[in-house]
């Protein structure tokens, strides 16, 4: 399968295309969160009024049309993470960052699965999601590991995996509400030295 992101046009888009662009995007974010990440992309196209091919010239894989769908709450988590870097508890404020990436997560059955998956792979369509993610938590687990609130062997890899692994767990728990904050907290526990 290509690992290509979406489309990067050398020129501006025509009016109409950045209009069809942005109905597929209203349109996937919709379906994911009613459907999961693996809802119908021929579904989207149709309810976007365009048909599969213009979907596919816009996003060439469905981790293309994820990544694209993220871009707005991967921005603000990375925001949230650099008002986190001046927290004067480093620990807490790594540990409030991913929370707020497990809820993300939380928020579109499957997605936690996709970020797992690519996790690692800078080529993938979703590093536009996991690269940058990945760069901001660095700096908070840093600070809590200077701080010596965090043990000097764990790393960002390793804390994305967990934090991927527990909105997972959630998802397939709906009834328990209280797991992700159960599991986050028995990780932060795991982290010190």
């Amino acid at each position: 399968m290509a690992t290509s992101t979406a489309r990067t046009p050398a020129r501006p888009m025509r009016a109409d295309a950045r209009r069809n662009y942005d109905r597929l995007l209203t349109e996937a974010r919709g379906a994911f969160a009613e459907h999961g990440t693996d809802a119908s992309l021929e579904d989207v196209a149709r309810r976007a009024g365009v048909g599969i091919g213009t979907l596919y010239r816009h996003f060439p894989t469905r981790h293309a049309l994820m990544s694209a769908v993220f871009q707005e709450a991967v921005a603000s988590l990375i925001t949230r993470s650099r008002e986190l870097a001046a927290a004067e508890r480093p620990c807490a404020g790594l540990m409030e960052w991913l929370g707020a990436i497990v809820t993300h997560a939380g928020e579109y059955r499957g997605l936690a699965q996709a970020l797992m998956s690519t996790c690692r792979d800078e080529n993938s369509a979703l590093a536009p999601c996991n690269v940058p993610l990945r760069e901001a938590g660095s700096v908070l687990l840093a600070r809590a590991q200077a701080s010596g609130s965090v043990r000097g062997d764990v790393s960002i890899d390793d804390l994305m995996q967990l934090t991927n692994a527990i909105a997972l767990a959630a998802e397939q728990s709906p009834k328990d509400p209280a797991l992700a904050n159960r599991l986050l907290t028995l990780t932060l526990r795991g982290l010190r030295p």
